[in-house]
């Protein structure tokens, strides 16, 4: 293995030094466009993972009961005849809706829960054990989540909040506990409630749900037994956890393609610096090449100080670009390119993206820019420097 000439490697230096202005323009366009990219990498990468995490947790089997076109409140009488179909494993009814806070202007969910009963997703019994649901539900209080606590304290409810029940009438409940999921992106505007106040803020029957659960004893009957449902519950919506998840992953390719644009942006302009290199050195880098020949420097030694200097100004673009995306993502929390995925907070709180290191990414980001670059450079740096050196000068 060869060893780093550092006699080359300084001169190489002093050559981006001696026109500075011009290397540190490319220096701040590469590093700009290696930053756009992986910003935007960062993001999708994070909001993927966080909406995996999601399509994880759900139901296999949601029933719901339409009216008139709509989502309407389902008998809870249905489960025990759920229970009775071969195949299902668990069928609980779900009391949950969205609730607008007009004066921070987002929507919170709110989840009615009875922590004897057996929840529908793990990360619900999670909380229910963690946070001693037992004295909410003897108070009458509610567990949120993070990002509904600090809504909540910055509007000045603290140690309570005040719903606005489907009769106009008010109901305060404190607020006894704060929990932070797995995932951001589905609990973070996240309220639970007893069961029982739940009901009573939505103005339902005790009898009634917002929809059903069903849990399958085998993944590989789902449709099947969906099917059946179907069947037997005619006037019913049934949609399995599969369906859901081409849902999610449709919404994510349709803010995808916004991706596509910034990709294509970025590649297309980095190529026309790169073709702009391709075409030919300048008059004064191609008579610096004739002056080193005719000093005694072989073609392989001009190669490598070029290399040096493609290398040093291309590699520090891109750790440049990677650290400032990594600070505005995780640290800033990614404003403006955010939207483009997530949507405009004003009707939900925001979340914080969580840190996913895609090498995968990277890689790619490094072939696609540092390697391009230097065989810009190196390749009219060879084109010159094999030619008769009197010729070059002149």
């Amino acid at each position: 293995m060869k060893k780093i000439n550092l006699y080359l490697l300084e001169f190489a230096l002093s050559a981006l030094l001696r026109q500075k202005a011009k290397n540190i323009f490319i220096l701040l366009i590469f590093t700009s466009l290696i930053f756009l990219l992986s910003s935007v990498f960062f993001i999708s990468k994070s909001i993927q993972t966080e909406l995996n995490t999601t399509v994880n947790a759900l139901p296999d089997i949601t029933i719901q009961k339409l009216k008139a076109g709509r989502h309407y409140d389902i008998d809870v009488a249905v489960v025990d005849e759920l229970l009775q179909m071969p195949g299902i494993k668990s069928a609980v009814p779900r009391v949950w809706g969205y609730y607008y806070f007009e004066n921070a202007g987002v929507n919170f969910s709110v989840i009615g829960i009875d922590e004897f009963e057996e929840q529908y997703k793990e990360s619900l019994n999670q909380v229910v054990e963690k946070n001693d649901f037992s004295h909410a539900s003897e108070n009458n209080a509610m567990i949120v989540g993070s990002g509904v606590k600090k809504i909540l304290n910055e509007n000045y409810y603290t140690d309570y909040f005040n719903f606005i029940k489907s009769d106009g009438t008010f109901q305060k409940v404190s607020i006894a506990g704060t929990f932070k999921d797995s995932t951001n992106l589905e609990s973070n505007d996240l309220i639970l409630l007893p069961r029982a106040l739940a009901l009573n803020i939505f103005g339902m029957a005790e009898n009634l749900a917002t929809d059903i659960i069903v849990k399958v004893a085998n993944p590989n009957e789902v449709s099947k037994i969906a099917s059946k449902i179907k069947l037997l519950f005619p006037d019913c919506r049934v949609i399995t956890k599969e369906e859901l998840s081409i849902s999610y992953q449709n919404i994510f390719d349709y803010k995808g393609g916004i991706f596509l644009l910034f990709f294509t942006i970025s590649i297309f302009t980095f190529f026309i610096i790169v073709f702009d290199r391709i075409s030919g050195l300048s008059s004064e880098e191609k008579k610096e090449i004739g002056i080193l020949k005719a000093i005694g420097w072989r073609v392989e030694d001009v190669l490598k100080e070029k290399f040096y200097e493609a290398f040093t100004l291309s590699f520090s673009a891109y750790i440049l670009g990677v650290l400032l995306a990594l600070l505005y993502v995780y640290i800033l929390q990614a404003p403006l390119l955010n939207n483009i995925f997530s949507g405009y907070s004003v009707l939900k709180p925001t979340f914080d993206l969580p840190f996913v290191l895609d090498i995968n990414s990277l890689v790619l980001i490094f072939l696609l820019s540092v390697p391009i670059y230097i065989a810009a450079i190196i390749i009219p740096s060879w084109r010159n420097a094999t030619i008769e050196t009197d010729k070059v000068i002149r």
